[in-house]
């Protein structure tokens, strides 16, 4: 069993980001997303999703909905040869929603969903990446610790190739 994992951020850095994606067709995937989880999974790393899901708090979608596109996405994922061992996400947001469930630990820039994977498939987090597109995702990976987190920019259609040639 591996005990490393690359982290990937949904919307940004798996999806282009169109704001709130909830529908299979507004869905567009970042051009070399498939290639780069080939390479990783190639590696012995394990592919985790890691996504802030805001629209739920906000009444934009329901989980239900989250989940049908999650499924179809992986669907995809398999498709293209890659295994996604487990998406986790957090339904909030600190100024919708349930009082109760506006300051949780798991809407990054908090470390909760990096924690709770970290714990669920036990993994060294010094052997472990987080690839996101904003600064919450990098500071998400310091407070958990890992070994190293990568900020791109999808505007830029060579950026997952250029990631690549960096690692």
């Amino acid at each position: 069993m591996t005990n490393k994992a690359v982290f990937l951020d949904r919307d940004g850095v798996i999806n282009i980001d169109h704001g709130y994606v909830y529908r299979k067709e507004d869905f567009e995937f970042v051009e070399g997303i498939f290639e780069l989880c080939r390479y990783f999974q190639a590696q012995g790393y394990l592919l985790i999703v890691v996504t802030n899901q805001s629209g739920i708090a906000r009444g934009m979608y329901s989980e239900e909905q989250f989940q049908e596109l999650t499924d179809w996405m992986l669907e995809r994922f398999k498709d293209e040869g890659v295994e996604i061992a487990r998406v986790y996400h957090c339904p909030h947001h600190p100024n919708f929603g349930p009082v109760q469930t506006r300051n949780c630990d798991c809407r990054k820039p908090e470390p909760g969903m990096v924690l709770q994977g970290l714990a669920d498939f036990d993994l060294d987090p010094a052997l472990c990446l987080l690839i996101g597109d904003k600064a919450s995702d990098e500071e998400a990976a310091r407070h958990a610790n890992l070994g190293r987190s990568e900020i791109i920019n999808t505007n830029d259609s060579n950026a997952l190739n250029q990631l690549i040639g960096r690692l």
